[in-house]
């Protein structure tokens, strides 16, 4: 079963990550590979690393932002990328 709202983590070739959130992984994806991201424009290419896809849209979004947060930094870190 596929989830409409996805968290990813990229892994970019200068060796930082980002952390976004969408519902279409496949055109988000593209569009990052175009350039077309701020952040990942200039650290191309970049590694889809993790998925993690959600029914809920607020749970999405909370667990992106607390990927962003210092412990969710950590949390990435060990144990998902």
């Amino acid at each position: 079963m596929r989830l409409p709202y996805t968290v990813y983590i990229l892994k970019c070739s200068d060796n930082t990550y980002y952390t976004g959130y969408t519902t279409n992984v496949e055109n988000r994806l593209k569009s990052h590979n175009k350039g077309e991201v701020h952040y990942t424009k200039n650290r191309l290419p970049v590694t889809l690393i993790c998925l993690t896809q959600f029914e809920n849209k607020q749970k999405a979004y909370d667990f992106e932002r607390y990927l962003k947060t210092g412990s969710g930094i950590a949390f990435r870190n060990k144990r998902l990328v």
